[in-house]
C-alpha cells in the first residue's frame, strides 16, 4: 500500500494505493473488452498509444478511486516489486495524473489496515457513476476471456490433460463440412471440470490426418468461426490488443470468442455460446502459419 497525493478533487484525503495494473495494448486488464481501445472506452480515457497505469486506491474516508497515470514505467516496476515481495513506493507525479474516475472496473482483494470499509463515493463527488467490476455470476464475454488468460497462466497444466483424439483438428477452416460438437471458467480461474481428457505427452496430438493421411477440416462451427475470425485479422488488422504475443505464447480476442495458443504447440478456443466450454484446437498443416502470422502481427499492430 502506498500514499500518493490526492488526485480526486473531492477533499484533501490523501490516496491509498491498494494495488495497480498496466493498460497499454500489449497487457490490459482483458475482463473490460476484447481490445485496448474497448477496455479504454470503459473507463472514459483516450486510447494513449503508450498507454496508462491504473492506480486502484482509497480516500481517507474509505471512497474507491482508480487514478489513470501516464507513467506506465513506473507502474510496471511496481508490478515488478511487488510480485518479487519487494516493497515500492508508488507515489506518481502529480503531472503524470490523466484522470481519477470513481469506483473500481476489477475486483480489489487487498485491504488497507486501519481503513474505513471501501464503498463507491457519490455520484456528485466523483462526477459520473462510479466504475464497478463485470458481472462474474453467470457466463459471458468477461468469464470468457478470464478462462483464456487462466489457460495462458496455467499453459501445461492444461496441456497435460489432453490425450492424442481430444480436441479438433488445427487443419484450416474450411465452410460446407458437417457440424459435430466436440471445461469452466471463473473469476481468474479456469475451473478442471472443463479441462479435455488427461493423459498424452503434446508430441502425441500434432497429427491431424486420417487414417488415410488426408487433413481432417474443424468440425465444431463456433471453433471453426474463432479461427476464420483469427484467420481475417491477417488481411484486415483488428484493433490493438486484441492480438497480443509474448514468449511464444499467442492471444486472440473476437466477437465471442477467445483463443489461446503457443507458437509451437496448440491452442485452445472458449466461447460466449457454451459456458464453461473449452475446445482444445489439435497442431495440423495450418494452424503453425496461423499463429506464427498472429505473433507477427501482434509486434507489428501492439
Amino acid at each position: 500500500m502506498t500514499e500518493t497525493d490526492d488526485y480526486t478533487q473531492a477533499d484533501d484525503d490523501a490516496l491509498f494505493v491498494l494495488t495497480a495494473a498496466m493498460m497499454t495494448p500489449a497487457q490490459f486488464p482483458s475482463v473490460l473488452a476484447d481490445d485496448y481501445p474497448q477496455a479504454c472506452e470503459v473507463l472514459g480515457l483516450e486510447p494513449a498509444r503508450d498507454g496508462y497505469g491504473l492506480l486502484f486506491g482509497q480516500d481517507g474516508g474509505g471512497a474507491r478511486w482508480t487514478v489513470a497515470i501516464t507513467d506506465t514505467a513506473l507502474v510496471a516496476c511496481a508490478l515488478a516489486a511487488w510480485d518479487c515481495g519487494l516493497e515500492y513506493d508508488l507515489s506518481p507525479d502529480e503531472r503524470s495524473v490523466a484522470a481519477a474516475l470513481p469506483g473500481w472496473p476489477l475486483p480489489v482483494a487487498v485491504a488497507a489496515p486501519g481503513m474505513p470499509d471501501p464503498h463507491d463515493p457519490s455520484e456528485e463527488d466523483g462526477g459520473r457513476p462510479p466504475l464497478a467490476p463485470p458481472d462474474l455470476e453467470v457466463w459471458g464475454a468477461a468469464q470468457r476471456r478470464l478462462g483464456a488468460d487462466e489457460i495462458a497462466l496455467r499453459w501445461w497444466s492444461w496441456r497435460d490433460q489432453l490425450t492424442d483424439d481430444s480436441g479438433d483438428s488445427g487443419d484450416a477452416p474450411a465452410s460446407g463440412d458437417d457440424p459435430a460438437p466436440e471445461g469452466e471458467a471463473s473469476e481468474g480461474e479456469a475451473s478442471e471440470k472443463a479441462a479435455p481428457a488427461t493423459g498424452d505427452d503434446p508430441a502425441d496430438v500434432e497429427s491431424t490426418a486420417d487414417e488415410t493421411g488426408e487433413p481432417v477440416a474443424v468440425r465444431h462451427p463456433g471453433v471453426r468461426r474463432a479461427l476464420e475470425g483469427a484467420e481475417a485479422y491477417l488481411s484486415s488488422p483488428p484493433p490493438p490488443g486484441r492480438v497480443r504475443s509474448a514468449h511464444g505464447a499467442v492471444r486472440a480476442d473476437g466477437p465471442g470468442w477467445s483463443l489461446v495458443a503457443r507458437t509451437d504447440d496448440m491452442a485452445f478456443v472458449l466461447l460466449d455460446d457454451e459456458p464453461g466450454e473449452v475446445h482444445p484446437v489439435r497442431r495440423g498443416p495450418a494452424l503453425p502459419a496461423l499463429l506464427e502470422a498472429l505473433g507477427e502481427l501482434a509486434a507489428r499492430i501492439g
